[in-house]
């Protein structure tokens, strides 16, 4: 056996052996200093004489550390979650215009009485073909978009995506079967920034010829009880355009003549069938948040429909004078400047016999 002083392993080989080599105290071979254990002086045993000269140091613990790390992990991820539900409930891109109250729509709609009675055939191919809608196109085809061009603020993306959002309430309000006859109108509420859709609840609610509630002011719609369409190939022809307005905004200006082909309800297709346009420009506002929801602030609707009578009210439907009718001669409802009313003076047109089919 080795003395105490000896390495683990026993002599180096190739190493003098016994006290005859003068540095065997101070030359240790690998396994002797891995073998070793290592100890350090206290603060308190290097200023006390009768302290042991040595301490062992305490194997280090890591469960507390690694409870800390846990802890810090913890926190970031709970920061980073309310960060992030912050964020979410204030859109980062919000503007001041995004903030604005949206602006309630300004619409007139203006009944255009014949002058003469109301032509009409069994025929709809025939109709359309002898009027001036004998080259419109069918449906949303005939809402086309425009040749498109980024603006100062808004890119060809945003821009393009107005004008769709555009031309889809152009074809849901006046091109649906379904909207035209009285029935679902949420595919159209869904399109106006939620900002007027209690202006549109309001509107069908209580509508009034006041300029701000006439259901025909957001859509076109007749009563299903008076009248059916003779076609569902509804003609129109128009126009869009986008540009840059004030306020970081996009404005889209639509102007479309629709077409429709009636006749009485119920009637069968044995009865005649007679032309109703509409004329409807209307202006559409999009700030970003709009363009994000596929939603628009509808600001100005301008509507000339006939033949139809100007003595019936058109706030709530149009009243469509059909194959063989003739207007009354009676004007609009009278209005008193005197009274404290808060509705716009009743509007009523002429329609032009070129606007009529030629049978």
């Amino acid at each position: 056996m080795g003395e105490p002083s000896d390495p683990p392993e026993g002599t180096p080989e190739g190493a003098p052996g016994g006290g005859e080599d003068e540095y065997r105290s101070v030359v240790f071979d690998e396994s002797f200093v891995r073998a070793a254990r290592l100890q350090e002086f206290s603060a308190q045993e290097r200023i006390t004489d009768h302290a042991p000269a040595v301490r062992r140091r305490e194997p280090v613990r890591r469960g507390g550390g690694l409870s800390r790390q846990v802890l810090v992990l913890v926190l970031l991820i709970a920061v980073a979650f309310g960060t992030a539900v912050y964020m979410g409930v204030r859109h980062p891109y919000r503007t001041s215009a995004a903030d604005r109250p949206a602006e309630p729509l300004r619409m007139t709609v203006v009944p255009l009485a014949p002058q003469d009675e109301v032509p009409g055939t069994t025929d709809v191919g025939q109709l359309y073909a002898h009027s001036p809608a004998a080259r419109f196109r069918i449906g949303a085809e005939g809402v086309p978009l425009p040749p498109t061009r980024r603006t100062a603020n808004f890119s060809d993306d945003q821009v393009v995506s107005a004008l769709l959002t555009a031309k889809d309430y152009v074809v849901r309000s006046a091109l649906d079967p379904a909207v035209l006859t009285g029935g679902e109108t949420r595919d159209v509420r869904v399109l106006l920034d939620s900002g007027q859709q209690q202006q549109f609840d309001d509107s069908f609610d209580r509508p009034a010829a006041d300029g701000r509630h006439a259901v025909t002011g957001w859509l076109v719609r007749f009563d299903p009880t008076r009248v059916e369409l003779a076609d569902e190939r509804i003609r129109v022809r128009g126009t869009m355009q986008a540009a840059e307005a004030a306020g970081a905004t996009l404005e889209v200006t639509t102007d479309h003549t629709v077409v429709y082909a009636l006749r009485p309800a119920g009637a069968g297709r044995d009865a005649e069938a007679s032309l109703f346009t509409v004329r409807r420009e209307l202006r559409f506002r999009f700030d970003r948040d709009d363009l994000r929801l596929h939603q628009a602030e509808l600001i100005v609707s301008h509507v000339q429909a006939g033949p139809q009578s100007c003595a019936l009210d058109p706030a709530p439907r149009l009243h469509p004078l059909l194959a063989g009718q003739k207007a009354e001669r009676t004007g609009p409802p009278g209005t008193n400047p005197y009274l404290p009313d808060t509705s716009t003076p009743p509007l009523c047109g002429t329609l032009s016999p070129a606007a009529q089919p030629t049978l």
